[in-house]
């Protein structure tokens, strides 16, 4: 029975069916919207916690790191009650929406990459800031320095929220509610399909799925490795 659903499941792969790759898109297409966003806030608030003095940064940064494990669970639990019809935000109607989903992925994503942005940039702070001040260079107009030279690991630091986003399952479909062409992503759908015992479908979507982890590693591995090319040069 297992290997029947082997292949019947990369008989779906091969032949494109519809509603495997709707699944895929509608995966892709959230976790996208959401490491945008991320990466909009979170490489600016991550460089400018590592430039930057100000009272009660320790705690900010401690709270961060914090937030790096915060559930998943939890958060989608958050984002229901805010856009619930009795939460704050129940008038816009965006539960069970795949924009709910791209919000919960970015509170899920942001505070990774924050923090792993702010990780490197405190080591290239060491580096440049007497020059910074010499030049009297602000901290804003120094951002865009900071986010251009550290650009291959902050790479790595979007690829690790990118992996993380389009494997999260917990807030998505508490937020989502796994609607079919609607809300039903690739981790939604596997729980789903595999409750069924429609374990094709299931396999195909897993498959898929690990195909862009290893693909999200295999780029990590490679921008890592042209970093360090490129520091020799």
């Amino acid at each position: 029975m297992l290997i029947d659903s082997f292949f019947e499941a990369m008989t779906l792969i091969g032949s494109a069916d519809p509603d495997l790759y709707e699944i895929m898109l509608l995966s892709i297409e959230v976790s996208l919207t959401a490491l945008t966003v991320s990466v909009l806030l979170a490489l600016p608030l991550g460089t400018l916690l590592a430039i930057s003095q100000f009272p009660g940064k320790r705690i900010v940064i401690t709270c961060l790191n914090s937030l790096m494990a915060m559930p998943p669970v939890v958060i989608g639990l958050l984002v229901y009650l805010m856009l619930s019809r009795s939460g704050p935000l129940g008038v816009l109607g965006l539960l069970y929406t795949p924009t709910a989903m791209v919000i919960a992925q970015i509170l899920l994503i942001t505070p990774i990459i924050a923090s792993l942005a702010h990780q490197t940039m405190e080591d290239l702070h060491l580096e440049y800031s007497e020059l910074f001040q010499s030049l009297r260079v602000t901290k804003i107009r120094a951002v865009p320095v900071y986010l251009w030279d550290a650009r291959y690991s902050l790479v790595t630091a979007v690829l690790a929220g990118f992996g993380r986003a389009v494997s999260e399952v917990g807030a998505v479909i508490i937020v989502g509610g796994n609607i079919d062409h609607l809300t039903r992503v690739m981790t939604t759908a596997i729980a789903l399909e595999t409750a069924k015992g429609e374990l094709a479908m299931a396999l195909a979507l897993g498959m898929i799925l690990v195909a862009m982890a290893l693909l999200v590693n295999a780029a990590v591995m490679f921008v890592r490795t042209f970093a360090q090319r490129n520091a020799y040069v």
